[in-house]
């Protein structure tokens, strides 16, 4: 096994366990995988900042494509300890969708067999023998055959869980104008774990300054709509990380956190990304969300 390999092998391990302590009890999911200034997949997991750490992205498959894995500039990634969640799949570069019943088994196939615990015959195993947690849907064109999808993993995810006695993620990162364009028909099949909702670059439905109506008119939504999921609040982690939507930390401690987390099936924040997130807000973030969860009197993080 290469060098990458023996890494991707030795940090893949399950995040449910990791501690949340650091952001006093709120569970933070971020992406990790299209900036080599992020740091290594290691390093990321084992900051014990993060419950969740979506690997991104496989950006290339279906109608006949190879699948591609694309980590940016990660592909010399070397040691490093700690975990990682589930492989995303889709992103920004278009450079994929599903054409048929067909189409939708190959996938699911693919992806239980070289990332998760299915090991079928033949399998390549990209990342060695490392069994990730899940598959993240980051869906960004709306395509036919993805709710198939999902249904096609769910039932792969029985059969390795019967076998290996795990559990088996699905999680999804939608648009927040809702119903999401690309991916109604997969939410609707109620299968989804965790579902971030993208709450950037998408102004009817995100923060303004001194303006929370928008954001919350639409959570109530996402989380009325999706009463078998758990839902982020998904977030960029600084002012270059989208175009628009940036929330600082106080005014999320603030304004927006009062608003989202009184919803029964609040899961926590996402955040877009680790290279973004980790010399700017998340430091900062985590003092926030530690101090506001102190009782009166007690000594403060600065």
């Amino acid at each position: 096994m290469s060098g990458k390999l023996r890494f991707f092998a030795s940090v893949f391990l399950s995040m449910s366990v990791l501690s949340t302590a650091a952001s006093g009890g709120v569970n933070i999911a971020v992406y990790w995988g299209q900036n080599g200034s992020e740091g290594t997949l290691g390093g990321t997991c084992s900051t014990g900042l993060y419950a969740y750490v979506n690997l991104a992205f496989l950006s290339t498959f279906g109608a006949g494509r190879a699948p591609v894995l694309n980590l940016a500039d990660h592909c010399d990634a070397t040691s490093g300890s700690g975990g990682c969640s589930s492989l995303a799949i889709g992103g920004g570069a278009l450079g994929y969708n599903l054409s048929s019943p067909s189409d939708v088994r190959g996938l699911a196939a693919y992806l239980c067999d070289n990332f998760l615990g299915g090991g079928g015959g033949g399998a390549s195993r990209p990342l060695g023998d490392a069994v990730l947690d899940g598959i993240d849907f980051d869906i960004e064109a709306p395509s036919r055959f993805y709710d198939d999808l999902a249904r096609n993993l769910a039932s792969l995810y029985k059969g390795a869980a019967a076998a290996g006695g795990r559990r088996y993620l699905l999680t999804a990162a939608p648009q927040c104008p809702y119903p999401d364009a690309s991916l109604a028909a997969a939410l609707g099949t109620g299968l989804f774990d965790h579902v971030w909702v993208q709450f950037y670059n998408n102004p009817p439905c995100q923060y303004a300054a001194g303006d929370v109506g928008a954001l919350q008119s639409a959570w109530q939504q996402w989380t009325t709509g999706l009463p078998a999921s758990t839902v982020f609040l998904g977030l960029p982690a600084s002012l270059d990380a989208a175009d628009s939507g940036f929330v600082d930390a106080d005014k999320l401690a603030s304004q927006v956190l009062p608003v989202v987390e009184g919803a029964a099936n609040y899961g926590g924040i996402m955040l877009w990304s680790r290279s973004y997130d980790k010399d700017s807000s998340l430091v900062k973030l985590q003092r926030v969300l530690q101090n506001r969860n102190k009782p009166i009197g007690t000594t403060l993080l600065i």
